[in-house]
């Protein structure tokens, strides 16, 4: 998955640790009225990367993006975005995964193809990973797939309704390995919180990384969740979602230099709802 980011903006000198869980609503609100904003500080976790189209991308991205992609305004005077209508979107019902960071959208239009009765959101920073994942979806044939182009905490905080999603995945995210930039990391306590909000209750969290030290880091905050909050617990039935993933090129090199790949699959309480 490719996290990328303008310029990083100032954030707080934090220790590299898991950031402490969503405070809980003040005396007498609900956690509908608390200020989500304070929960998930923007500390921003991507990087831009600039890339030039190929011809067919330029193609791609020409003729199909308006049909199938969605551009996010960044910066801090943008304009705040209305939820989606999921089912006018995809012009159906159906279960609905939100990607973050699908990079080339190799594993993307695998799991969809192999997924027609799901609905898949990507979202990415890349504009070249994109335009890639468009000549995927046209040489496929997939019509359950559609893109957006920006930070995918304003797709969660702003875009998705709490307790709509079926799935979330979280492909290989950017490590921020020094312990400095930690705090830029996407998966954080507060993360998480607002994750398990948005997904239904059995809905699916997948993650995947091949970093060593983001793998415990992801385990500490896995397992230190405020129950009283929306939160995940380890699946131990069968998934209602495909858990199987292609072999992306980064994953084979990571795996020819001996690096573990670590998977975590939760799911959100059917209680919890």
């Amino acid at each position: 998955m490719s996290e990328q980011h303008p310029e990083p903006q100032p954030g707080p000198d934090t220790p590299g640790k898991p950031d402490e869980p969503g405070n809980p609503a003040p005396d007498g609100a609900s956690p509908e009225d608390v200020d989500r904003s304070r929960l998930f500080p923007r500390v921003t976790s991507f990087r831009f990367r600039r890339g030039t189209l190929t011809p067919g991308q330029q193609r791609n991205w020409d003729t199909l993006w308006p049909q199938l992609g969605q551009d996010l305004e960044i910066g801090r005077d943008r304009i705040p975005q209305p939820q989606l209508d999921i089912a006018g979107l995809f012009g159906r019902e159906a279960p609905t995964v939100l990607e973050v960071g699908s990079g080339t959208g190799v594993s993307t239009a695998a799991m969809a193809t192999d997924e027609p009765g799901v609905n898949t959101i990507a979202v990415e920073v890349y504009k070249p990973g994109l335009a890639q994942l468009l000549g995927l979806i046209d040489r496929g044939g997939l019509t359950n797939v559609r893109l957006i182009r920006g930070d995918a905490m304003v797709v969660l905080t702003e875009l998705i309704a709490p307790g709509t999603l079926d799935g979330v995945r979280v492909f290989f995210p950017d490590p921020w390995p020094k312990s400095r930039h930690h705090k830029r990391r996407f998966l954080q306590s507060g993360t998480i919180e607002l994750i398990a909000d948005r997904l239904r209750p059995g809905g699916i969290l997948h993650i995947a990384t091949d970093h060593a030290d983001y793998a415990v880091w992801i385990a500490e905050i896995l397992a230190t969740q405020d129950r009283d909050r929306p939160h995940v617990i380890p699946l131990t039935t069968d998934s209602p979602l495909s858990l199987t993933r292609p072999t992306t090129k980064f994953e084979g090199r990571a795996e020819r230099e001996g690096r573990r790949v670590n998977e975590f699959v939760y799911t959100r309480p059917l209680e919890d709802g």
